[in-house]
């Protein structure tokens, strides 16, 4: 099912992306699930382009996800493709899933004139059925034909399953004096937890990157990204985020680009916060920043607990400053705590320290910053300089909701 009612976290729209050169777009409507809308689309990309990629580290992983592993280390800057389809994820569907996923980048190869190595598949929706792939290979002359540099947000719109609304997000950043364009779409909703979330990403520059920097940027802003994300604690069968650098601009960045490595963080956090803000059934969006821990693997421990945490989620949903499930989940985490050192803070307002309320601190002011739609909780263990910040959503009956209806 696709979501009908648009999250009230969702942005006024979606944003003006620019044209990306090298990178063109097209649609389709397969039909795989969903009828009425388009659910399959297609991505060329220009002789030049390197790629990188990271993915779900799922044990049950797709095979989509398994064919895009084999293929994203592959030294290549030759033409490429990108083919996704909603409404079915090619997961646990054992031999077939293969066979499926080499007919749809077989056909998209052959159609497009590439290596069948450069073509990368992404599937996402039911687990377990098996991907009626004939219906995709159908349409892929059609979509070869439809190529446009100007479709970026229909394909955002194509990949949706109980995604409320496409997402986007883009940036300019200067280099040597030169214009550099980043932009980038997502779709994810529910099943959202590192490593890495139910999600698709697709990030496209016109700069000219070495692969393996590329790489190594990808891999290392996702950590303080899409890594740092999560719904309801579920990681995905079928994550994907692929990065492809056309080198259209003539611009080209190092490893040391601190410029353009700000710019796309930005953008992909900008996409992992729309994720949270799609959150099945969401009506607030948290961030919740732990200070003070032994490390910072500590803190992340701590801050992944208390954003897994079903009661401090659902406390937040019905906008109870129960600031003692805040404990409860930095307890229950397995890192180091000590329960006299310990300070909590919602917004700006100081709930608990030293292991105790804080004096002078009264519920109403803890439920005044609950009712806003975006909550902040602020942890500080007093133990180290272990610092992580985290995003999430709460936890309504409209997660029940969706996910009971899931596959009907």
């Amino acid at each position: 099912m696709v979501a009908t009612s648009v999250s009230p976290l969702a942005p006024a729209s979606f944003p003006d992306l620019p044209v990306i050169g090298g990178v063109r777009f097209a649609v389709a409507e397969a039909g795989v699930k969903y009828r009425d809308r388009p659910d399959v689309c297609l991505i060329a990309l220009d002789a030049g382009t390197t790629l990188a990629g990271v993915f779900t580290r799922s044990a049950t992983r797709s095979a989509p996800v398994l064919d895009c592993q084999a293929k994203i280390g592959i030294a290549s800057t030759a033409p490429a493709a990108i083919v996704v389809n909603s409404g079915n994820s090619n997961a646990f569907t054992g031999k077939n899933g293969v066979a499926s996923t080499r007919a749809v980048t077989g056909a998209v190869a052959s159609i497009l004139g590439i290596e069948e190595t450069r073509v990368f598949s992404s599937s996402t929706g039911v687990i377990g059925e098996k991907l009626p792939h004939e219906k995709i290979v159908n349409k892929v002359a059609d979509l070869a034909g439809d190529l446009s540099p100007e479709g970026m947000e229909d394909a955002a719109r194509a990949i949706m399953t109980t995604d409320t609304f496409a997402k986007g997000a883009a940036a300019d950043v200067t280099i040597g004096g030169a214009k550099v364009r980043i932009a980038g779409i997502a779709k994810g909703s529910g099943m959202i937890a590192p490593d890495m979330a139910t999600m698709l990403v697709y990030l496209f520059t016109d700069a000219a990157v070495e692969q393996s920097v590329l790489q190594d940027m990808v891999s290392s802003i996702s950590d303080l990204t899409f890594n740092c994300i999560t719904v309801d604690s579920d990681t995905s069968t079928s994550d994907t985020l692929l990065m492809a650098a056309t080198g259209a601009s003539g611009i080209r960045v190092t490893e040391g680009d601190t410029n353009f490595i700000e710019a796309l963080r930005g953008v992909m956090l900008d996409l992992a916060h729309q994720v949270v803000r799609d959150g099945e059934g969401a009506t607030k969006f948290i961030e919740i920043h732990v200070t003070g821990a032994a490390s910072d693997a500590d803190a992340r421990t701590h801050a992944m607990s208390i954003a897994n945490s079903p009661l401090v989620k659902t406390a937040i949903a019905g906008e109870d400053a129960n600031w003692g499930r805040i404990v409860m989940a930095i307890g229950k985490s397995g890192a180091q705590a000590d329960r006299d050192l310990l300070s909590i803070r919602f917004g700006d307002v100081t709930v608990a320290e030293h292991g105790w309320v804080a004096q002078g601190y009264s519920e109403d002011q803890g439920a005044a910053h609950m009712k806003g739609d975006k909550v902040e909780i602020g942890v500080d263990l007093g133990l180290g300089g272990g610092t992580a910040t985290v995003w999430t959503c709460d936890l309504t009956h409209g997660y029940i909701d969706i996910n009971a209806d899931y596959r009907s």
